[in-house]
């Protein structure tokens, strides 16, 4: 089978990973395995992963310059889909990592709109998180397969190198600092009005300090972040919005436990007060107390006992992996959507967003000028929120 992944970028994050790890097991499988993504692509782009080099990697100028044709067609990012019917497939499947219009805020409503009517196009749908698979049935009647990451068992374990332990309570916080779902920035704050005694981050952003942070570790491939798991005792990560997240499952592959909020996906496989803790969405005073509270080892040890076996449970990448491939089978097998009929609702969605913005920016117009005419003082405030 002649099979090729949509991709964003491929620049270092969770969402790259899995897809990386499903599509370098397909090529092991004996499949022919692409990437295709707007710009031309360097290895060294992709180089923090092991694998991706088995993939072959191609733009979609080229795709169409060379009349390619494949046999499956995988979207991934709702921004990719709008693009699919670019590639001439046989199938065509959308392989949802999270439901990507609660990325945006209230004001960009136009993008959350785009994003949610990618769920209209008719195509089969595998996704990583059981609140994924609800969704999508429940608004879209969508049948929807579910196939759980995994973790690479291989590199996050509990024996293994490290940096040496702290004699306190080390915290690492994860993720990017400059993505304001990810909410990195508010959790280095709260960590540090805790009794903490050592911060750590490990981020896809390029930074080399952060502060109130003791040590920074930016842009780490994969294959190195278990030593920085295995140095620290728990992870706080306080998303706002996430399909499976992964760190806190990894770090309780290196012996840690986690303080999460009661984000999307946390339920499949964190128990409050028994491998980690669970918080309610910015309740910042119990992040605090939760976070002094790792500070009684007893307590500590607990959770991370819990955590440790939650992880001896959960699957490797190679049977996740084999879960995919066994599904993306199942879904090749059924009817899919034409390229023709996925063109037109793709142009026809798209089309309608660029209305609604355009009526929009109209009417900011419109009303950003009565203010400015009438009430200076709340169009002074207005252009400092919204920039208009």
């Amino acid at each position: 089978m002649k099979c090729i992944f949509t991709l964003g970028s491929p620049a270092i994050g969770g969402g790259t990973n899995v897809i990386f790890e499903h599509a370098t097991r397909m090529v092991d499988e004996g499949e022919d395995v692409y990437i295709v993504t707007s710009d031309p692509v360097k290895p060294e782009e992709y180089a923090w992963h092991a694998s991706a080099h088995k993939l072959k990697w191609v733009t979609y100028d080229e795709i169409e310059k060379k009349q390619m044709e494949f046999d499956m067609a995988i979207a991934t990012w709702w921004r990719t889909v709008y693009e699919l019917y670019r590639i001439k497939a046989k199938k065509y499947i959308y392989f949802v990592q999270s439901i990507e219009s609660k990325f945006y805020n209230d004001s960009e409503v136009g993008l959350k709109m785009l994003a949610e009517m990618t769920y209209m196009l008719d195509m089969k749908v595998i996704t990583e998180a059981t609140w994924i698979k609800e969704y999508l049935e429940n608004r879209y009647g969508i049948k929807t397969l579910l196939v759980h990451n995994g973790i690479r068992k291989d590199i996050f374990t509990l024996d293994g190198e490290d940096y040496g332990k702290c004699d306190g309570l080390r915290i690492l916080v994860e993720g990017p600092v400059d993505v304001p779902f990810k909410n990195v920035p508010k959790t280095i704050d709260l960590v540090k009005q805790s009794e903490a005694d050592e911060i750590w981050l490990l981020t896809s952003s390029d930074i080399k300090e952060y502060p109130g942070v003791d040590r920074v570790f930016s842009r780490v491939p994969s294959s190195e972040c278990a030593k920085i798991y295995r140095s620290c005792d728990a992870i706080v990560k306080l998303s706002y919005v996430e399909g499976m997240f992964g760190p806190p499952l990894e770090m309780f592959h290196c012996g840690g436990t986690a303080i999460v909020y009661d984000v999307t996906g946390h339920d499949e496989y964190i128990v409050h007060n028994k491998n980690g803790l669970v918080v309610k969405t910015d309740d910042d005073e119990k992040v605090v107390e939760y976070i002094n509270k790792l500070k009684d080892t007893a307590y500590l040890n607990k959770l991370k006992k819990g955590a440790k076996e939650t992880a001896k449970k959960w699957v490797s990448w190679k049977q996740s992996s084999a879960n995919f491939y066994k599904a993306v089978l199942e879904l090749n097998k059924l009817d899919s959507v034409s390229q023709q009929v996925l063109e037109t609702k793709s142009k026809f969605f798209f089309d309608v967003y660029v209305k609604y913005e355009t009526k929009t920016e109209r009417f900011r117009t419109s009303v950003g000028r009565v203010l400015r005419n009438r009430a200076p003082f709340v169009y002074k405030i207005c252009k400092k929120i919204y920039g208009k």
